[in-house]
């Protein structure tokens, strides 16, 4: 049934491939650096193949978008390798119609990968230079679902809060409360947390608090606050 799925969906895409140049390397990518590494879900997966990411990384590194590592995009800020975009979206346990929240923007990939999956997509992004990028980006490739705010993660986007799940893609030291604040009951956070050793969580809030279950040591840029004036 899985191998099915994604035969079907390679086949979909196959057709608009004769103008991507790149299809065969994110058919690779999907294969060998995510599906044989335990990413199951036939949604993630499908999202994986159709989201173009060297679109999505300074022209100079696209030679390199599909290979399984993080990739500058400036400011001192990284795309996430794919293989961690794929097992953190598997982990946020993804439906249809979900709100879900993104903070740190970065070049748009993660948000992108989401939107194919989920009903809507909020972004935050601090950075205002990779919020407009981002943002032009995302219009220019048709996404409608998809929201940018350039503002604080830390505070997030209570404006459409509760969130059917959260993906954080920068680490703080600790969970932010407003985070949790902005969750659903039963609602998903996938987050990474510490400073030079950092580890992946998987937040569940419940009716008594959270649940917070340890996926796996990573290593990401700093969740940082906006300066002060």
């Amino acid at each position: 049934m899985f191998t099915t799925t994604l035969f079907l969906c390679a086949s979909a895409f196959a057709s608009s491939s004769g103008n991507d140049p790149f299809f065969d390397q994110r058919m690779s990518m999907v294969e060998a650096q995510i599906k044989q590494r335990g990413i199951l879900d036939p949604q993630v997966l499908a999202a994986m193949l159709k989201v173009q990411r060297h679109l999505f990384v300074p022209e100079k590194y696209q030679s390199s978008a599909y290979e399984d590592y993080p990739l500058s995009i400036g400011h001192e800020q990284t795309i996430s390798q794919p293989y961690i975009v794929a097992y953190m979206t598997e982990a946020a346990k993804l439906h249809k119609g979900d709100t879900v929240l993104e903070i740190g923007t970065g070049s748009g990939y993660q948000a992108a990968i989401l939107a194919e999956i989920v009903g809507k997509v909020y972004t935050v992004e601090l950075i205002e230079s990779l919020a407009d990028t981002a943002q032009k980006r995302l219009k220019d490739l048709g996404y409608q679902n998809i929201f940018v705010k350039q503002g604080d993660g830390y505070q997030s986007w209570k404006d459409n809060a509760p969130y059917d799940a959260i993906i954080v893609t920068a680490a703080p030291d600790s969970i932010p409360n407003a985070l949790i604040d902005q969750l659903k009951p039963g609602g998903r956070m996938v987050i990474p947390v510490g400073s030079f050793h950092q580890e992946l969580y998987l937040v569940t809030k419940t009716e008594s608090g959270i649940d917070k279950k340890l996926l796996l040591p990573v290593r990401f840029v700093p969740m940082v606050k906006p300066k002060e004036d």
